[in-house]
């Protein structure tokens, strides 16, 4: 029997944990010479999360969950489920079944051929149908912007739902970067993986954490961690502006030995001056975001902090 551990990061989830924990139960029989475990964590839920994770665990010995002191978001609870998980093999999964367990048999079948040496099985949405419109189409903005901008190709669509064998995880957990973005992480780490595409599903219940600000501030997480191009483009910008700078002061000086220098155009002369400081602003800002990235990982802190554990 190969031990199978299911990370499952919770924040404000007490009404989704025991449906997920029975669509889990149903597919059990179908995932051949496995052996399964729950790993959750409490994100520092201000709900029942954590009651309702004691109960369950006090029913079926398999259920081990961690929570932490607060909420140190969804990267920090992929990466104490990832540590805590004593399977051969791993599936981080959504609490909400938009991360549906029915394709775990599938998955588990793959990975475990060893005709095909598959070191993970990934999942991806072929469609965004019932996300709001505007949102779906920033997200395949963003998605075809990262993998210009970046060597390390992300799929358009992908999710955290992934079965991984224990050398993989190993090679994911290895990377101690404080400003994780595991999306990138999962593809940078490379090995032999395998996309399954799905329809994308509605929330089994209650209402989804994420927020059009929060999704910018992942998105941009992703670019700064696995692009250097922002700041090649504000260096391409400054250089060009100051050579339309020097071309506009040889002109300048050579209308005024023609024609003299009349006083009109203090308007437009205003107008270049704040698009020029605004840019100085803009790329200073580029190069304060990736300073800031500098910061925080000097500091070291650790990713999260546990205030219970079974």
């Amino acid at each position: 029997m190969k031990l199978l551990s299911l990370v499952v990061p919770c924040f404000n989830e007490e009404e989704t944990i025991p449906i997920f924990y029975e669509e889990v139960l149903k597919i059990e029989s179908q995932l051949k010479d496995a052996q399964i475990e729950f790993r959750f964590v409490d994100d520092g839920s201000r709900d029942g999360t954590l009651k309702v994770l004691r109960e369950l665990s006090k029913k079926d010995n398999r259920v081990h969950y961690v929570s932490f002191s607060r909420n140190f978001g969804k990267e920090a609870g992929l990466l104490a489920g990832l540590e805590s998980a004593k399977g051969d093999y791993v599936a981080t999964m959504d609490v909400d079944l938009q991360d549906p367990p029915s394709l775990l048999p599938e998955m588990w079948k793959d990975i475990t051929n060893p005709k095909l040496e598959l070191d993970c099985i990934a999942t991806r949405r072929k469609t965004r149908k019932g996300e709001p419109v505007i949102r779906s189409w920033f997200a395949n903005r963003f998605y075809n912007l990262i993998n210009r901008m970046s060597q390390t190709r992300i799929e358009n669509g992908a999710r955290d739902f992934r079965l991984m064998n224990r050398k993989f995880v190993d090679a994911v957990i290895q990377d101690r970067e404080v400003n994780r973005f595991s999306k990138g992480i999962f593809s940078w780490v490379g090995f032999n993986v395998k996309w399954i595409a799905y329809d994308n599903i509605e929330r089994s219940a209650g209402k989804t954490k994420w927020n059009f600000w929060g999704l910018f501030k992942y998105s941009l997480e992703g670019i700064l961690s696995y692009s250097v191009v922002p700041l090649y483009l504000s260096s391409v910008l400054g250089l060009i502006f100051c050579a339309i700078a020097v071309a506009a002061l040889i002109f300048i000086v050579v209308r005024a030995a023609l024609f003299g220098d009349p006083a009109r155009g203090w308007p437009s002369m205003a107008c270049i001056i704040i698009f020029i400081g605004g840019l100085i602003m803009f790329n200073m800002g580029v190069l304060g975001l990736y300073i800031s990235k500098i910061y925080t990982e000097s500091k070291k802190r650790q990713h999260y902090i546990v205030r219970e554990e079974v």
